[in-house]
C-alpha cells in the first residue's frame, strides 16, 4: 500500500500544505489505512470510511484545533484522530494503555470534546461559541458533524432549538447516510428523504429553526465541500449544512451491508470477507436469550410490546421486530421518549420490554424516577450490557446500574447468573408484577447450551444456595457468579466456603441474610459493578441494620472511571479477576486455618 501523501501528513497545518489537487490520493490513502489497521485490529469501520473527505476538507478549510471541531458519537472519527497526530499510534485503538475508540480531551487538543453518547455535540459546541464570544473571540468557528440518526434525538432537537436564536458562530454539519448503527427511524428520517430527493413541500424545517441552511451537497465531492466551507466559513451566527455520504464508503461489503460492517471485527483486508462463522454450539448470548424468549412469550401475551431506542440489532429484539411488527419499536436515539413511552403502555395495562443498554439507561435517568417508578408502573426494564464491556471504554460500561437505581423507590432489580435465570425472570415479570423491574445482564455469551429450559415463576426477593459451607459465604450477583463457582469448585477442599447466587439487589433475600450472618463468620460480596452504592453496600447496610459484627469483604470496580481494554484485561485492571478473588478467598481459608 503506498501511503506517500499521508505518510507527510502528521498535523492538520500539513495537510493544508497540500495542493486542492492532492485531496482525492490523501482520501483513498486514508481510507487503506483505516481498513488496514480495522481489518487486524477490529473496531467501528463504516461510520469512518464514510466520512474520510469531509474529515479532510474540515481539516483543510478551517484552523483546528484553533477552530472547535466536535465530532458527534465519535464513530466517525478514525480518520479525524489519523490526520491529528495519532497516525503512528492508531493501531493501539481501543487497546489497554492505546488510543480511545472515540473523542477524548485528555488524549489530544484537537479532539475539543468528548463524545461516546450520541446527540450532544450541538449543546456542546454552543457553549464553547457561547464562551469565545464572551472572551472577545468572535472569528473562532465551532463546528459539530452530527448524524441523521442522531440529530433526531431530543437533546440535538433541545440544542438546535437554542442555537437558533443564538448570534453565537455555530455550524452544524448534517452527516445524512440514513443510518446510525442500524437504519435510522421516524419521520424526520422520512423529511430528510424526500429533502433529498427534492419532494419536501414545505419550509425547511432547519430554517424554521433560524438557521442559515445550506445543502444538501455530496459529501464525497471535495470541490462542492470545498466551496460551500469556504463561504459558511464567512458567515457568522448558526448555520447548518446538509451533508449526503455513503456509510462503509470505499469498501464494498461495508457499503452493502451497513450493519454488520459498523463495527465488524477482524476481517480480510484484501477481499473485505469477513472470518467463516461456524454453526452455532456454544452458549449463546445473553441479547439473544432476550430476545428469542421475547418472542416466545409474546406469542401467548398479546399484550407484550417491545421497545429499544436504536439498538434492535444490538438488543437482538430484531427477532421481534420481524416477527410480530406490529407489537416491536425501533424508536430512534431517544432513551427518555423510550422510557415515558413503556410508561403509557404500562398505564394501558399493556407489558411493555424496554431494552436499553445499562450506559443508556442514565440518560433517561429522570423519567425512570418520575414517570414510571413514582407512578408505580410495571414496566420491564432489560438492560444489556451491564457491568465491563471492554473496548469501548469508559463511556459504555454499564458500571452504575445497580448504584443508581437501587435508590429508586418501587423498583425490583434482578441480575440472572445463567440463561435459566434471565428466561424465568422474563416469564415471571409479564405474569403481572405489581412494580417496575430492572433486569440487568452483560454483554456476551451465557453458560448454558442447552438454554431453552420450562419457564418457572421465581418468587420476587428469592435467592440460591449454590454450595454450603462453614466458615465464609460468598456472595454473588449475575453473570459473575458462574467464575466465583469455579473458583470456589478449586480452592475449598473442605466446604469451608458457602456460595449464594443473590439474583435480587433489592429487594434483598433477608431471610436468607439472616441465616448467613448467624452461620459464617465472614461475608465476601462479588459484583461486576461500581462498589459505591451497588449490591455490596446493600448488604453493608442490611449487616448495619442487623448489628452484625461479621467482617463483610467487597469485591466491585473501585470509584474510578475504567478504560478501554479487552475484558479479561479490564477485569484485572479492577481486581476483579479470577487471580484476585482466589487470593482473598484463599487468604480467609489460611487465615482461619491458623486462628
Amino acid at each position: 500500500m503506498s501511503t506517500s501523501i499521508l505518510n507527510r501528513i502528521n498535523s492538520p497545518e500539513d495537510l493544508r500544505q497540500l495542493s486542492f489537487g492532492d485531496l482525492p490520493e490523501l482520501a483513498r490513502e486514508l481510507r487503506e489505512f483505516i481498513i488496514d489497521v480495522v481489518a487486524t485490529k477490529a473496531g467501528h469501520l463504516g461510520a469512518s470510511l464514510g466520512v474520510v473527505e469531509l474529515t479532510i476538507a474540515l481539516h483543510y478549510v478551517f484552523d483546528t484545533p484553533n477552530d472547535r471541531l466536535i465530532w458527534d458519537v465519535g464513530h466517525q472519527a478514525y480518520g479525524h484522530k489519523i490526520l491529528t497526530g495519532r497516525k503512528d499510534v492508531f493501531d493501539t485503538n481501543r487497546q489497554l494503555g492505546g488510543i480511545s475508540g472515540f473523542p477524548k480531551r485528555a488524549e489530544s487538543e484537537y479532539d475539543a470534546f468528548g463524545t461516546g453518547h450520541s446527540s450532544t455535540s450541538i449543546s456542546a459546541v454552543l457553549g464553547m461559541a457561547i464562551a469565545s464570544k464572551l472572551k472577545g473571540q468572535n472569528e473562532r468557528q465551532h463546528i459539530a458533524v452530527i448524524g441523521d440518526a442522531s440529530i433526531a434525538s431530543g437533546m440535538a432537537f433541545e440544542g438546535l432549538n437554542h442555537a437558533g436564536v443564538s448570534d453565537a458562530n455555530t455550524l452544524i454539519i448534517l452527516n445524512d447516510n440514513a443510518i446510525g448503527i442500524d437504519p435510522s427511524v421516524g419521520a424526520l428520517k422520512k423529511y430528510l428523504t424526500n429533502v433529498k430527493k427534492g419532494t419536501a413541500k414545505d419550509e425547511n424545517i432547519f430554517e424554521c429553526l433560524n438557521f442559515d441552511y445550506s445543502g444538501p451537497i455530496d459529501g464525497h465531492d471535495f470541490r462542492a465541500l470545498f466551496s460551500e466551507l469556504q463561504r459558511l466559513k464567512s458567515l457568522q451566527g448558526p448555520r447548518l449544512l446538509h451533508v449526503i455520504t455513503t456509510k462503509g464508503k470505499g469498501l464494498r461489503q461495508a457499503e452493502e451491508y451497513q450493519v454488520r460492517y459498523h463495527a465488524p471485527g477482524k476481517f480480510d483486508r484484501f477481499t473485505g470477507d469477513l472470518p467463516n462463522e461456524s454453526e452455532e454450539v456454544g452458549p449463546p448470548k445473553y441479547q439473544d436469550v432476550f430476545g428469542h424468549t421475547l418472542v416466545e412469550l409474546a406469542r401467548k401475551n398479546d399484550r407484550i410490546i417491545g421497545i429499544t431506542p436504536a439498538m434492535p440489532t444490538g438488543s437482538s429484539l430484531k427477532y421481534m421486530m420481524e416477527q410480530i411488527p406490529d407489537r416491536a419499536f425501533d424508536v430512534g436515539i431517544a432513551e427518555q421518549h423510550a422510557v415515558t413511552m413503556a410508561a403509557g403502555l404500562a398505564a394501558e395495562r399493556m407489558v411493555p420490554f424496554c431494552n436499553i443498554y445499562s450506559t443508556f439507561l442514565q440518560r433517561a435517568y429522570d423519567q425512570v424516577i418520575h414517570d414510571v417508578a413514582l407512578q408505580d408502573l410495571p414496566v420491564i426494564f432489560c438492560l444489556d450490557r451491564a457491568g465491563i464491556v471492554g473496548e469501548d471504554g469508559a463511556t459504555h460500561h454499564g458500571m452504575f446500574d445497580m448504584a443508581y437505581l437501587r435508590c429508586i423507590p418501587n423498583l425490583t432489580i434482578f441480575a440472572p447468573m445463567n440463561e435459566s435465570e434471565l428466561r424465568n425472570i422474563m416469564y415471571t415479570a409479564q405474569l403481572g408484577l405489581d412494580h417496575p423491574i430492572a433486569i440487568r445482564y452483560p454483554r456476551g455469551r451465557g453458560v448454558q447450551r442447552a438454554w431453552k429450559t420450562p419457564f418457572e415463576k421465581l418468587p420476587i426477593g428469592s435467592s440460591q444456595e449454590l454450595k454450603k459451607g462453614s466458615r465464609i459465604a460468598v456472595l454473588t450477583i449475575g453473570h459473575i457468579g458462574n467464575r466465583v463457582a469455579r473458583i470456589i469448585s478449586e480452592i475449598d477442599e473442605n466446604a469451608k466456603i458457602g456460595h449464594y447466587d443473590m439474583r435480587f439487589v433489592k429487594p434483598l433475600d433477608k431471610k436468607r441474610l439472616y441465616d448467613v450472618f448467624e452461620r459464617y463468620e465472614h461475608v465476601v460480596t462479588v459484583e461486576d459493578g461500581c462498589r459505591l452504592g451497588g449490591f455490596g453496600s446493600a448488604i453493608l447496610e442490611f449487616a448495619n441494620e442487623l448489628g452484625a459484627s461479621n467482617k463483610v469483604e467487597l469485591f466491585g470496580v473501585d470509584d474510578v472511571f475504567i478504560e478501554h481494554g479487552s475484558t479479561h484485561e479490564l477485569y484485572e485492571l479492577a481486581k476483579l479477576d479470577d487471580r484476585s478473588i482466589k487470593n482473598l478467598l484463599t487468604h480467609l481459608l489460611d487465615a482461619k486455618k491458623h486462628s
